[in-house]
């Protein structure tokens, strides 16, 4: 059996950078942020957010996240309708993948998936086992700036803190020093999987 397992954390925390090294450690990984770009390009979220909000969320037929955001970080039962659409296309792109990895020859190290939102989200029980990333506070702060992302503060409200996260999850790992530090943690951390 492929350790199945959920990567998460904070803002910032480097989520996308520890997906990217698991995958260079051997592991299959998906990302469902990445899910979620694949879907607002499809005609079929497309043309359900533009019925729902109009066209200028997707001028020239092209989803804009960034206007999107502003809507579902302003109100929350519009945020409450999207997670509504999104949330089980993305749970069964990922029960797919899952199939996939199942019968791949030879098999990953494991199959890990980034989900942000994971324990907020209710996930954790689909998943082996569950890794949460975190970074100090100034770095976080700052990649999430650089970034650009809109709502910051409004998201952040959204995730538990990642102190949470990191005493919910099976295993933590630090990204705030370099990438070869945080590759070591994440070998580790396979390995444990392994002998599980």
């Amino acid at each position: 059996m492929v350790p199945f397992v959920g990567l998460t954390g904070g803002m910032g925390a480097g989520k996308s950078t520890a997906l990217d090294a698991l995958q260079r450690l051997g592991a299959a990984t998906l990302s469902t942020d990445a899910v979620v770009h694949e879907l607002y390009a499809s005609p079929e979220l497309r043309d359900l957010v533009v019925a729902r909000w109009g066209e200028d969320v997707a001028p020239g037929g092209v989803v804009d996240r960034r206007a999107i955001a502003k809507r579902v970080f302003a109100a929350p039962e519009e945020r409450v309708w999207l997670e509504g659409e999104i949330w089980p296309r993305v749970g069964a792109r990922i029960a797919a993948w899952r199939e996939e990895i199942a019968v791949r020859r030879p098999p990953p190290a494991a199959a890990v998936v980034e989900t942000p939102l994971l324990f907020e989200a209710g996930m954790q029980g689909i998943y082996d086992a569950t890794v949460a990333v975190v970074a100090d506070e100034a770095v976080r702060t700052q990649r999430a700036a650089e970034r650009g992302h809109v709502g910051v503060d409004e998201r952040a409200a959204r995730q538990l803190p990642q102190e949470e996260k990191a005493r919910r999850a099976t295993y933590t790992v630090s990204n705030s020093g370099t990438i070869e530090q945080l590759e070591r943690e994440l070998a580790e951390v396979l390995d444990r999987l392994s002998i599980r």
